[in-house]
């Protein structure tokens, strides 16, 4: 399962990272699209190559397969816009443990440790998150070309039946709370991965701890 795995993730990011090859003579802007494109194919490969097989009736190469597809619509764009928005929403985040960045394919991502957002096992969200969200959603509603993504994921600890309703859970609640402060829903995917993808060893209550998580990435696809 590993082998094959990596062989996805390798080969997927050759397939993207070919798009770079003819950057050349090209003006800035063209380059610029062609490169967001060649890395947004090789970050989707990757991922949907990673995250697949964990959950059942996945197989890593559709997750290859898929991610690959995602990524070469186009790749993400970095404007001044997103800029703005990631410096506003540090300053909303300060001091709370989410993490506030820009993404080597250019998407801005709010990593979201479950501890500051959630109570542990539940699926509501916290006060505390209702300023970053909402300074979120103010920015969503001010450039509909944006569009938004919500990954939900957990520890080890527990079965599936647990982990993944519960990702998902807390996916859906980041998602509803941005509806309801009017951003439209079609902008917005979300996914549980329950304990896909761990950032951390589950062999530690603080690797447990960085594994439940949230994570939120706002994109702008290439040609909008």
């Amino acid at each position: 399962m590993i082998h094959r795995k990596t062989v996805a993730v390798v080969s997927s990011i050759a397939l993207g990272l070919s798009a770079l090859g003819g950057c050349a003579n090209m003006n800035e802007s063209q380059r610029s699209t062609a490169t967001g494109a060649g890395i947004g194919a090789a970050a989707g490969a990757a991922l949907g190559a990673l995250t697949a097989g964990g959950h059942p009736g996945q197989s890593a190469a559709t997750g290859a397969v898929a991610g690959a597809a995602v990524g070469a619509l186009g790749g993400y764009l970095w404007n001044q816009h997103l800029e703005k928005q990631k410096q506003q929403l540090q300053a909303a985040s300060a001091g709370t443990g989410v993490q506030v960045s820009q993404t080597p394919d250019n998407r801005l991502k709010l990593d979201v440790p479950a501890d500051a957002g959630f109570a542990t096992g539940s699926a509501y969200l916290s006060p505390r998150m209702y300023p970053i969200l909402e300074n979120l959603a103010a920015g969503l509603n001010q450039q509909p070309a944006e569009t938004v993504q919500v990954y939900g994921f957990t520890d080890s600890t527990g079965g599936d039946a647990i982990n993944y309703p519960l990702s998902e859970n807390r996916a859906l609640t980041v998602k509803n709370f941005l509806v309801s402060r009017g951003v439209a829903a079609q902008r917005i995917t979300t996914q549980g991965l329950g304990p896909q993808n761990p950032v951390a060893s589950n062999a530690t209550a603080a690797g447990r701890a960085a594994n439940r998580r949230v994570e939120i990435y706002v994109a702008v696809p290439a040609g909008r």
